[in-house]
């Protein structure tokens, strides 16, 4: 198995990732925040996947063992917390809801993590409010561990826009349908529907990052029109398919030029 880096504090600073650039497994002995500018930010732990656009931060619980993966041009904004201040009382990784405000602030805070102006610890004060104000987000993918169950989730990775039933798929990996349902149910807290919807928006986020025409990503993703897609899509993340790379400017780097090393 490859070596675990640990990275005591947690950062607090701003990266700019090239599209598929990764940060390997590593762990910090602090809370982090981590939130893309621009592109699309995947955070793997052994539990899954959380997956966030613009409109969407990542939680990441002191201790907990996780991976960064880039999709699209990714402004990385990190902000580590002592591991003692916990606005959230979360302890797993948790996708948050950023208001326009609180984006702001983020990157605002990451830009100059040097800077020991009182104006910037009041910045870190509203900062914190306005994370225990956000809302948690149900955007993640669980890793199965039954090998029936993942034997279901990698045929619909490899193909997302596979029509089949959970009796289809049943079929295809000799297990019975009833035993799949309680599955997904037992080990992701989701029926297949729901877990396939969160899966359909996962491969179209990456499309989108990778500049795909919004007609193609409905299609590859499965949704019987492009009107369907953009209806689910903009009730999941508040914003058209078609604005996705749009929203928000790349931010300059952080001043020390730093690269994915210590995030």
């Amino acid at each position: 198995m490859p070596k675990i880096r640990h990275t005591p504090a947690a950062p607090t600073h701003t990266l700019a990732l090239a599209a598929g650039e990764r940060i390997e497994a590593h762990r910090h002995d602090n809370h982090q925040i981590v939130y893309a500018g621009s592109g699309v930010l995947a955070v793997t732990t052994d539990a899954g996947t959380w997956f966030a656009p613009g409109t969407r931060a990542i939680w990441v619980p002191a201790g907990t063992v996780h991976a960064h993966r880039a999709y699209g041009h990714l402004d990385l904004h990190t902000l580590g917390l002592p591991v003692g201040d916990n606005p959230l009382r979360l302890d797993a990784p948790t996708v948050l809801a950023v208001s326009p405000l609180l984006r702001e602030l983020i990157l605002a805070y990451t830009r100059d993590p040097t800077d020991p102006s009182p104006a910037r610890r009041r910045m870190r004060a509203v900062l914190l409010d306005q994370l225990r104000a956000s809302p948690h987000e149900p955007v993640q993918l669980p890793t199965p561990t039954d090998p029936r169950l993942a034997a279901v989730c990698a045929l619909l990775h490899t193909d997302p826009a596979d029509p089949s039933t959970l009796a289809g798929f049943g079929a295809r990996t000799h297990t019975g349908e009833r035993t799949l349902s309680r599955l997904f149910r037992s080990e992701f807290g989701m029926t297949f529907p729901q877990w396939r919807t969160q899966l359909r928006l996962y491969h179209a986020l990456k499309m989108l990052a990778d500049d795909l025409p919004v007609t193609a990503v409905a299609h590859r993703c499965g949704w019987a029109s492009t009107s369907a897609f953009i209806d689910v899509f903009r009730r999941a993340y508040g914003y058209t398919p078609g604005t996705h790379n749009r929203r928000g400017q790349r931010p300059p780097a952080g001043p020390t030029g730093a690269r994915p090393t210590g995030a």
